[in-house]
């Protein structure tokens, strides 16, 4: 047998010399019965065990639902993470690391709407199929999501009593009820930096929902007439514009995957659907830095 017959022989090599399997190296880890694996840290065994169909016959999306629900809970858990640690951050005057936390929520953010394309391939019919085992439960009683909305500012006392069957949910959104947003966080540090926040903004009843104040944006114009001088904020805020804006984009593509799939049905959880979505379309979080544009060369 010649070299090149044996060479083409070897299951290890394709027809074009190339190899198709990869040996594994000899420092490689084989036995954990003493070691920590992957699946030990990341709890695999819980997290994979977590997806839990209800239909009866089983039917083949329903696992979709649960996935895209179940990831979607991971990144906010993340993201609730990253906004409490900007809120710190700036509290602290440690504005760019506040803005590195930033950064990455947007990235979160993004992660969280390109996920509706997955949940989009499911069909009318499809989920016809799945939705009497969903019952009363809906996405609207995500108390992560819920946590997200009221660290940006969004407080809403009512929504708190949604969550009269989760003692421990309703502790925390309790709690971030009562407490100073990012945004109102933000105020603070320019507050300590020499602008002249009005004094109203920063000794407020925290619970209610943030409302615009003219004199605030005579405050940013200034800031925006001037970037160069005031880059350190007016970087800040166009970050926390970009947060709203990913924020309301998350929003509208949620609006549309649901009209695609049931029209104007009410949703599980009692709401008018897509009506319902559409006036959250109408809030804002922070809405001195919006209505700046319209006075920037003017």
């Amino acid at each position: 047998m010649t070299d090149h017959a044996a060479r083409s022989s070897s299951p290890a090599d394709s027809p074009a010399g190339k190899p198709v399997a990869r040996e594994l190296e000899a420092g490689i880890q084989r036995d954990f019965s003493r070691d920590m694996s992957y699946g030990d840290y990341l709890r695999l065994d819980l997290l994979l065990a977590a997806q839990q169909p209800l239909s009866d016959p089983p039917q083949h999306d329903e696992l979709l639902f649960i996935v895209q629900h179940q990831t979607s809970e991971l990144w906010l858990k993340l993201m609730v993470h990253e906004l409490r640690s900007a809120r710190a951050l700036i509290a602290e005057d440690r504005l760019a690391e506040a803005l590195k936390r930033l950064a990455r929520v947007k990235h979160i953010q993004h992660t969280l709407t390109d996920q509706w394309a997955v949940l989009a391939t499911l069909t009318p019919s499809e989920y016809a199929l799945i939705r009497p085992y969903l019952a009363t439960s809906s996405g609207f009683q995500s108390a992560q999501y819920r946590e997200v909305e009221f660290l940006l500012g969004n407080k809403n006392a009512d929504m708190v009593k949604v969550f009269g069957h989760d003692p421990e949910a309703q502790a925390a959104l309790q709690v971030l009820l009562h407490e100073p947003s990012l945004y109102d966080e933000f105020l603070a540090y320019l507050a300590r930096s020499g602008y002249a926040v009005p004094a109203e903004l920063l000794d407020r009843d925290w619970s209610q929902p943030y409302r615009l104040d003219p004199a605030l944006v005579d405050v940013i114009a200034a800031v925006y007439a001037d970037p160069a001088r005031h880059w350190g904020v007016y970087e800040t805020c166009e970050e926390l514009v970009d947060v709203e804006d990913n924020f309301q984009q998350w929003r509208f593509r949620h609006l549309q995957v649901v009209q695609r799939t049931i029209g104007h049905k009410s949703g599980t959880g009692g709401s008018s659907g897509v009506d319902f979505l559409r006036r959250a379309l109408d809030l804002t979080f922070f809405p001195e830095l919006f209505e700046v544009r319209t006075r920037v060369g003017g």
